[in-house]
């Protein structure tokens, strides 16, 4: 119970009577008829209270350390005064005001100070009676404040109701008294004692585990019943709380005792055991060095296993290090030390297990095959770390399931997204409780096998460095030829050779991947598949797979190519074909759904207009150049995550001040092209017969529509000069055109990336011609012709190439007159 200058926290029922107290003060039904007559003075000294609320009648200590709490007590016990009592609203303030006070307090009487040796003064108080603080007289020395009665009690007529609240109330009290192991049985004698049911009300409020505004409410309740009513709310709560309490340290004790009962017991066996001459550890010691003498391992972790076994042998079975050091041993035992598979180097039978699982991806293939003819030509070369780049759905991760089928090697994929702690690649040191050897050691554990093909998926997806390590660094030992002979799992404290593993990583773009991880791979792009390509991937592999795992057969249901065909035109818009499959697994539910039904006629031939039925209007349309013959609309290439995107770049010019406006959630990047192509028209309008004067006129607005998307990049720079070149001469733009390709000041036109993806999506929109930087005709070497049928390209180095191309000679219909 504390005043301002005590932070401690407000009474709780349980602390009612501490073991240490002497007395419970109490009063009689004398006592209180007296408090009831006795008169609230016109003025009352305010002393301030903060964590705890005086109730009248109820006797409490507290802690006064303040100059003007200590004039207060000291001019009042001297006098013999009463004083007023008011708790603060808020108990951070250090010097409260009148305003920083509850305005209905308790008046009280000093029955007692005590001088600490700290200099703090403990003042022993009663209340006496509440009252209500009407305007502030005096604030120095102390607070002085005209005072008022507060309004009486009121008792209801309903006595009985009362009676049995009251009686609810004593009764909750008594239990919890009970069933607090720390108060002493004086206190349920006490409350046992108190007659007078506003003193008893009173008396529990004061010493309830409340905060001070829910006491305070109780003080300012003149309804007796309600206040009953809410204290026994407040009550039913602290019981549940301590039996709870009690719950738990009943559980707890249990436990405890359990755990004694079983140490008793081992000890009682061990002491039997030895009688009988029999060793407890002596079974699993002899089975251990069993299987350890059947090892072939290397020199070292034979004398490592060796000195670990006989500290095992000395350690008791209780101990804690007992079953860590067991499962060290055993992890030992269970990898997998110069144990390898016997590679099936057949090139013929590698090449027809990879055009089995995978269409296309010919480069991969070709690559994957290579490593296997080397291998057969030599027997044995440091395996390459190989890292597969391509948008999601295109076949990464079961590249590395079928290279390990075609080689006959055990197969391992081990998912990297989201890691960010370096001990789930290097393991735990054992001095941590639950320690265990990392992911790495982990799974070869499981292949039993020192070279498997090991799949490290979603590469590019590793965290950076936290406070649990760098993941990313750990990874350098792993995958670097030159040091993954001896990589160090902390928790085997040995080396590790897992050169012979094949490690093939994953990744959606390289762009995130760690510097030195990168320098030490062989990367291999994967990029988009054709229309046709996932036409011949879904009849032979998707299609067969999903009927297989929805228990229909061929007969039951077949796919024409035009049914496919619509189905990837009009519902899919992806580079890989995982939501292609996704769509194939809801029409094939569809027909299974009529065939459980028992429906004799249904469908087994859907065609393309049936598609809208089963799965709902197609989300998309494809992709088609402009036709409108309009300045200022030019088609580029983009890049995205899932392939390529035709973009169209709007000019238009309204009468200004020669402001250029960018829109369309535009990127850094790609408003600075913007700004370069603009600066360039004017550089040159002389070469396109521009007036000077029409930048000062006109306001320019280049816009890229689906705003919502955003999008950054240099290889639009070409298209927004072509747009601008367009709009301002009013010149027709070559129909069936699309280009790409970044853009200098000088009017050089640099190479961009993502060729292929731009090409397929030209080739879906029916572009015809496409412009192209001269620097990325390797990339167009490198196409398989097939992809380029239909496709004119023209290779350009100069900006002024590209308008001179790209714009016709002849103008808009109803051109504008810019002047």
């Amino acid at each position: 119970m504390n005043e301002t200058d005590n932070k401690s926290r407000p009474f709780k029922m349980t602390d009612l009577l501490q073991s240490d107290a002497e007395f419970i003060p109490l009063i009689t039904p004398q006592d209180e008829d007296d408090m009831n007559r006795e008169e609230v003075p016109e003025t009352l000294p305010i002393l301030a209270l903060r964590n705890t609320v005086l109730f009248p009648g109820v006797v409490i200590p507290i802690t006064v350390g303040r100059d003007k709490s200590i004039a207060l007590i000291k001019d009042s016990y001297k006098k013999g005064t009463l004083i007023g009592v008011s708790a603060q609203r808020d108990g951070n303030i250090e010097d409260p005001e009148l305003d920083d006070l509850y305005r209905v307090g308790t008046m009280a009487r000093i029955l007692k100070t005590v001088q600490m040796p700290d200099g703090n003064t403990t003042v022993i108080i009663q209340g006496r009676k509440r009252f209500v603080i009407d305007s502030l007289i005096q604030s120095e020395p102390y607070m002085v404040a005209n005072v008022s009665a507060c309004e009486s009690e009121t008792f209801p007529d309903n006595s009985k109701t009362f009676s049995a609240t009251i009686s609810s109330v004593k009764d909750l009290a008594l239990q919890i008294i009970r069933k607090s192991s720390n108060l002493p049985a004086e206190a349920a004698v006490a409350i046992g004692n108190i007659e007078s049911p506003a003193f008893l009300l009173n008396f529990i409020s004061s010493n309830m585990s409340l905060g001070t505004p829910e006491k305070q409410r109780l003080l300012e309740q003149s309804n007796m019943l309600r206040k009953a009513q809410d204290i026994l709310t407040h009550l039913t709560n602290e019981l549940q709380m301590v039996d709870l309490k009690m719950e738990i340290q009943n559980k707890v004790k249990g436990e405890i005792d359990k755990q004694q009962r079983d140490y008793m017991l081992q000890q009682q066996m061990k002491t039997i055991q030895e009688e009988l001459g029999v060793d407890p550890n002596k079974e699993l010691f002899d089975e251990l060095l069993r299987k350890a003498m059947l090892m072939d391992w290397p020199k070292e972790v034979d004398e490592t296993f060796f000195k670990e076994l006989r500290k095992f042998q000395r350690m008791h079975q209780a101990s804690a290090e007992f079953t860590l050091q067991l499962n060290y041993l055993e992890t030992l035992l269970a990898l997998p030390w110069n144990v390898y598979s016997k590679d099936q180097l057949d090139i013929k039978r590698a090449r027809k297990v990879l055009d089995h699982d995978h269409y296309g991806l010919e480069k991969v293939k070709e690559r994957l095959l290579e490593y296997l003819a080397v291998l057969k030509l030599k027997g044995n070369m440091k395996s390459p770390i190989l890292c597969l780049v391509g948008p999601p759905g295109v076949g990464k991760t079961s590249l590395g399931k079928s290279l390990a089928k075609a080689m006959g090697r055990k197969y391992i994929r081990m998912s990297l997204g989201g890691l960010h702690d370096e001990a789930e690649i290097r393991g735990h040191r054992k001095t941590y409780i639950g320690a265990m050897p990392g992911r790495i050691i982990q799974n070869l554990k499981k292949a039993k096998t020192s070279n498997p093909v090991f799949v490290l998926d979603e590469i590019d997806k590793v965290a950076g460095s936290t406070f649990h390590g760098d993941p990313a660094s750990a990874l350098l030992e792993v995958l670097d030829p030159e040091q993954n002979k001896t990589f160090y799992d902390n928790f085997l404290e040995l080396e590790y050779d897992l050169s012979n593993v094949m490690f093939v990583a994953t990744a959606n773009t390289m762009s995130s991947i760690h510097p030195a991880l990168r320098d030490r791979f062989e990367v291999i792009e994967i990029s988009g598949y054709l229309q046709e390509e996932k036409l011949q991937i879904a009849k032979n592999h998707l299609v067969p797979k999903q009927l297989a795992d929805h228990g229909l057969k061929k007969k039951d249901l077949k796919f024409s190519d035009e049914f496919l065909e619509a189905l990837v035109d009009n519902y899919t818009r992806e580079s890989g074909v995982r939501g292609l499959e996704k769509l194939i697994a809801k029409v094939i539910r569809h027909s299974a759904l009529q065939i459980a039904e028992g429906v004799d006629e249904y469908n087994k031939k859907p065609a393309p207009a049936d598609l809208k039925s089963i799965l709902g209007p197609a989300p998309f349309t494809r992709d088609k150049a402009s036709e409108l013959e309009m300045a200022g609309v030019v088609t580029g290439l983009a890049w995205t995550a899932v392939g390529g995107e035709i973009l169209y770049v709007e000019a238009s010019l309204s009468k200004g001040e020669g402001r250029l406006t960018l829109t369309g959630s535009l990127g850094d990047v790609m408003k600075e092209s913007a700004t370069l192509a603009y600066e360039y028209i004017k550089a040159h309008a002389h070469l396109l017969d521009i007036a000077p004067e029409v930048f000062k006129s006109w306001n320019v607005h280049i816009h890229v529509p689906e705003g919502a998307t955003p999008k950054d990049g240099p290889s639009a720079g070409v298209t927004m000069i072509t747009a601008l070149a367009s709009v301002f001469t009013q010149r027709k733009v070559r129909p069936a055109l699309a280009m790409t390709g970044e853009i200098t000041l000088r009017g050089k036109v640099l190479p961009v990336g993502g060729i292929k993806e731009k090409i397929l999506a030209a080739r879906r929109a029916s572009i015809t011609d496409i412009i192209l930087p001269a620097s990325n005709k390797k990339d167009i070497e490198d196409i398989l012709p097939v992809y380029l049928t239909g496709l004119t390209f023209h290779y350009v180095e100069l900006m002024s190439e590209v308008i001179d191309y790209a714009l016709l000679p002849e103008k808009v219909k109803n051109p504008v007159n810019i002047g």
